[in-house]
């Protein structure tokens, strides 16, 4: 089963990217903050978090870390607005595993999700 948490807090790109991921067979969850998806990854254990930055309360930079310190191969890919060099590295030095910014190339996602869950069944 191919698992995927969605970590934003606008609710609209949630549901649609909810409904993107599950026509394609991806069990989706959602998380409308960072404390949120702390749980849902308890609960979940999904394969890929796709994880806002830009949230109120625990932002997606200390969620990652939370993420990370947690499961360290869990594989997040940083979906946001915010295009700055400065974010950009500190998210990967973090252990993002990409950085994807909005405006979506949904087919850009897409492949990106099946590239992570095929490298976190492999091991890496």
């Amino acid at each position: 089963m191919l698992k995927l948490l969605i970590v934003d807090d606008e609710t609209e790109i949630c549901e649609f990217l909810k409904s993107f991921f599950e026509e394609r067979n991806y069990t989706v969850a959602i998380a409308n903050s960072g404390e949120q998806a702390i749980e849902q990854l308890k609960k979940e254990k999904p394969q890929v978090v796709l994880l806002d930055i830009k949230m109120p309360g625990m932002d997606g930079i200390q969620t990652l870390r939370e993420i990370k310190s947690k499961n360290p191969k869990s594989k997040v890919i940083m979906v946001t607005a915010i295009e700055t060099r400065d974010k950009i590295e500190e998210c990967l030095r973090l252990g993002a595993d990409n950085y994807i910014t909005k405006p979506l190339s949904l087919e850009y996602l897409e492949n990106d999700v099946k590239e992570k869950i095929e490298s976190a069944a492999k091991g890496n």
